[in-house]
C-alpha cells in the first residue's frame, strides 16, 4: 500500500513540475514616465526594465519617440521641454528595444500639470519641404507604430486645406495595419466625404484646376518634384494602390507655420511576415483647398521581428515572372553606428544573386549625403562602388557618423546611415528564389550581418495548347486525335505540377465473335451449319485528365510522370450480325453458302470505361514557355489498354 502511495505522490509531483514548466510568462514589460520642471523648462526620463542582451548582437539599448500633448514631439532619450502655454498636457512615450530579445515595453500616458510657460518661445523650425513623413519605429507583427505627417504652409498667405494618409498596400491580400488612433492639436477635423470642389478664383498668381488652364499653368508656373498639379490623377491612383485613406481638414494654417499630426497604427495578425520586405504609407497635402496644387511624400518601412538597425530589405520580395523584364528592383541597406565613437569608413559587402547584373546598379539616395567618389583618390566624402565576382561593396570614405554611445549625442537618428540602390536582371536568370545580405564594417571593427533579403517569383499561371495522336497497339483499326489543354505555373525553373484536361475522338473495332451451329432436322432435308458472326465498331468521345509532376532538365528538355483518370463522355457502338448457313462445317472448306442474312444495331451510352493509368512522359522545344513536342505512354492498371500520345504543345 505505501508503495502504491509513493508511486502516486511521485507522478502527482512529477505532473505539477511539468504544468509548471510550460506556463507561458504573458506578463507584457512596462515603461513608465517621469519628469522634473526647473523653471519654463521640463526635463523627462524614461523609466525602462532591464535589456535582454540577444546573443552575439551589439550592445542592447533603448530609442525613445515622445509626444508632449501639444503637437510636438521628440526622439531624444530625455529631452527638455518648454511649453507656450500653462495648463494640463498628456505625455506619451513609445520606447524601442533595440537588440533585445523581448517585445517593447509599454507605456501608459501621463497628464502632467504644467504652471510655467513661455509664450514667446518658438519651436525650431526642422521642415525644408512641405510634406514629410516619420515614425518612431519599424513595423512588427501584431505591435503599434505611431506615423508623423508633418506639414508646412510654404505660401505668403493664411490657408484652409486638407491632409490625407494612405495605407494598407493593394498588392497585398491581408490588411497590415489598423489605425486605431489619431491625434490632433490645430483644429484639423475628420473628413467622411473627400469628394473635392475646386473654385475658379485665383489667388497670388495660382491658378485654378480645368483641364483648359492645365497647360497655361505648367508654363507660367514652375515645376518641380515637390509639387504636383492634378490632383485628381493623384488621388485616383493612390486610391488604386491603397486600400484604406483618412482624410483631415485644416483651417487657418499661417505662413511658415508647422504642424504635426499623429497617427498610432497597430499591425495586424495577418500583417506580412516577410521581413525582407518593403511596405509603404502615402501622404498628400493640400495646402489651400481652392486649387489642385498639392505635394506627396511616400514613407517606405521594412517589416521587423527584432528593432535591429542593421538590415537589408527590397521592393522585390515577390515579382510577376511574366513582367519581371519591365521592373528594376530596388534594395535598401540601413545600418547604425553603435560605438562609442565616430565612424570614418563605413564598407558594406552586399551579395548579388547571379540572376541580378552588378554593373547595372544606380545608387538612388544614401545618408550621411555625399557625393559619388570619382576614379582617382579624393579627400572629401564620398560613396564608392566596386565589385567582386559574387559581391557589390559600397564604402563610405571619409565621413563623421556618431556613435549611439558617444558623449553629448541626443538624436539617435544621426548615428543611422543607409544606401538605397536598384539593379536590373540579366540577360538569362530563372525563376527561382533568391537571398543576399551584406557584411556591415565600420572601420576595423568585425562586420556585422544583416538579415537574408530574398527574391521570390509568384507562381503565375501558364496555359497551354495542345495536340496529338493516341496510338493503341492492342485495338484493331485504332485511330485516335485529341485536342486539350494545359495549365502548370508560368515559366517554372526545374520542378512544377501540370494539370491538363484532353479531348479526343477514337474509333477502333471490337473483337469478332463467332458460333458455329449444326442443324441435322431440317425442313430442306439434309442437315447443315449455321454460322453466327458478331462485330462492333466504337465511336468515342473520351476526356483524359492527367496529373504530373515535371521537371525541366535545361530550356529545352523536360521530363513528366503522373497519374491518368479517363473516361467516355460518350460512347457510341454499332452492332453487326451475320449469319451464314453452310452444308458443311463452316470454315472447313470451301462451299458456297446456303444463305446469308445480316442485322444491324446501335448502342449509346454516356460516362463509361472508366480507367486510371500511370503515365511517363519528355519533351523537346522550349521546355519553360513557347512550342514544344513530346511523347507519352500511359501504363494503364487494370485492363490491356497501354497507348503511346504523340504531341505537340504550346505554353503561353
Amino acid at each position: 500500500m505505501k508503495t502504491i502511495i509513493a508511486i502516486i505522490f511521485t507522478l502527482s509531483i512529477t505532473t505539477l513540475s511539468f504544468g509548471q514548466d510550460t506556463v507561458i510568462d504573458t506578463t507584457r514589460r512596462s515603461a513608465t514616465i517621469e519628469y522634473k520642471t526647473s523653471g519654463n523648462q521640463t526635463l523627462f526620463s524614461p523609466k525602462a526594465p532591464i535589456l535582454n542582451q540577444i546573443a552575439g548582437a551589439p550592445k542592447a539599448f533603448y530609442t525613445n519617440y515622445w509626444e508632449f500633448g501639444d503637437g510636438t514631439y521628440s526622439k531624444e532619450n530625455n529631452p527638455i521641454k518648454v511649453y507656450k502655454n500653462t495648463g494640463d498636457y498628456e505625455v506619451r512615450l513609445w520606447a524601442t528595444n533595440n537588440y533585445d530579445t523581448g517585445k517593447p515595453p509599454t507605456t501608459r500616458p501621463k497628464k502632467i500639470r504644467i504652471d510655467s510657460a513661455d509664450d514667446t518661445f518658438q519651436e525650431q523650425a526642422s521642415m525644408e519641404e512641405a510634406i514629410d513623413l516619420q515614425r518612431n519605429r519599424e513595423p512588427m507583427p501584431e505591435e503599434e507604430i505611431v506615423i508623423i505627417l508633418k506639414y508646412k504652409n510654404t505660401k505668403d498667405y493664411t490657408t484652409n486645406g486638407q491632409l490625407y494618409l494612405f495605407y494598407n498596400e493593394t498588392i497585398y491580400n491581408d490588411n497590415n495595419f489598423q489605425l486605431t488612433d489619431t491625434r490632433t492639436h490645430h483644429g484639423e477635423t475628420k473628413i467622411e466625404n473627400d469628394n473635392l470642389v475646386y473654385i475658379s478664383k485665383p489667388k497670388n498668381n495660382a491658378f485654378y484646376a480645368s483641364a483648359e488652364t492645365q497647360n497655361l499653368r505648367a508654363y507660367l508656373s514652375p515645376q518641380d518634384s515637390t509639387e504636383r498639379q492634378n490632383l485628381p490623377l493623384t488621388l485616383e491612383d493612390a486610391k488604386a494602390n491603397y486600400k484604406n485613406a483618412s482624410t483631415l481638414s485644416f483651417n487657418n494654417m499661417q505662413p511658415n507655420e508647422e504642424r504635426n499630426v499623429f497617427y498610432t497604427l497597430k499591425t495586424t495578425p495577418e500583417m506580412l511576415k516577410d521581413t525582407s520586405a518593403i511596405i509603404s504609407v502615402r501622404g498628400i497635402y493640400i495646402p489651400d483647398e481652392n486649387y489642385d496644387n498639392h505635394n506627396v511624400k511616400d514613407m517606405e518601412m521594412e517589416i521587423v521581428t527584432s528593432h535591429d538597425p542593421n538590415k537589408m530589405s527590397s521592393n522585390a520580395t515577390f515579382l510577376n515572372y511574366r513582367l519581371v523584364r519591365f521592373k528594376t528592383p530596388k534594395f535598401k541597406i540601413r545600418f547604425q553606428n553603435n560605438g562609442e565613437g565616430p565612424a570614418n569608413t563605413i564598407r558594406l559587402e552586399t551579395d548579388i544573386p547571379d540572376m541580378f547584373d552588378k554593373t547595372s546598379i544606380t545608387v538612388l539616395d544614401m545618408y550621411p549625403k555625399v557625393k559619388i567618389c570619382p576614379k582617382y583618390q579624393v579627400t572629401y566624402s564620398c560613396l564608392d562602388t566596386t565589385y567582386t565576382e559574387k559581391q557589390a561593396i559600397f564604402t563610405f570614405k571619409n565621413i563623421y557618423l556618431p556613435g549611439s554611445e558617444q558623449k553629448n549625442v541626443k538624436v539617435y537618428d544621426s548615428t543611422k546611415g543607409f544606401v538605397q540602390y536598384n539593379i536590373k536582371f540579366g540577360k538569362d536568370f530563372h525563376k527561382q528564389k533568391t537571398k543576399s545580405r551584406t557584411a556591415i564594417i565600420f572601420d576595423k571593427n568585425d562586420p556585422i550581418i544583416t538579415n537574408y533579403s530574398t527574391t521570390r517569383f509568384l507562381p503565375g499561371i501558364s496555359i497551354g495548347a495542345k495536340a496529338g495522336y493516341n496510338s493503341f497497339s492492342d485495338l484493331d483499326n485504332s485511330k485516335s486525335y485529341f485536342v486539350g489543354a494545359t495549365l502548370s505555373p508560368y515559366k517554372s525553373y526545374k520542378w512544377y505540377w501540370q494539370v491538363e484536361l484532353l479531348n479526343s475522338f477514337h474509333s477502333y473495332d471490337g473483337q469478332s465473335n463467332f458460333t458455329n451451329t449444326l442443324i441435322e432436322n431440317t425442313p430442306v432435308g439434309f442437315p447443315y451449319y449455321e454460322r453466327k458472326t458478331t462485330s462492333k465498331n466504337y465511336n468515342n468521345v473520351d476526356w483524359e485528365l492527367p496529373v504530373l509532376a515535371r521537371y525541366n532538365i535545361n530550356n529545352y528538355i523536360g521530363l513528366g510522370a503522373g497519374l491518368q483518370g479517363m473516361f467516355s463522355l460518350s460512347e457510341k457502338s454499332e452492332t453487326t450480325a451475320t449469319t451464314a448457313y453452310f452444308e458443311d462445317e463452316a470454315g472447313t472448306f470451301e462451299v458456297p453458302n446456303l444463305e446469308t442474312t445480316t442485322t444491324n444495331s446501335t448502342e449509346t451510352s454516356s460516362f463509361t470505361n472508366f480507367r486510371t493509368g500511370f503515365l511517363v512522359e519528355a519533351t523537346a522545344g522550349f521546355a519553360r514557355i513557347g512550342p514544344s513536342i513530346g511523347a507519352r505512354y500511359v501504363f494503364n492498371f487494370k485492363e490491356n489498354y497501354n497507348y503511346m500520345q504523340l504531341y505537340a504543345i504550346w505554353k503561353f
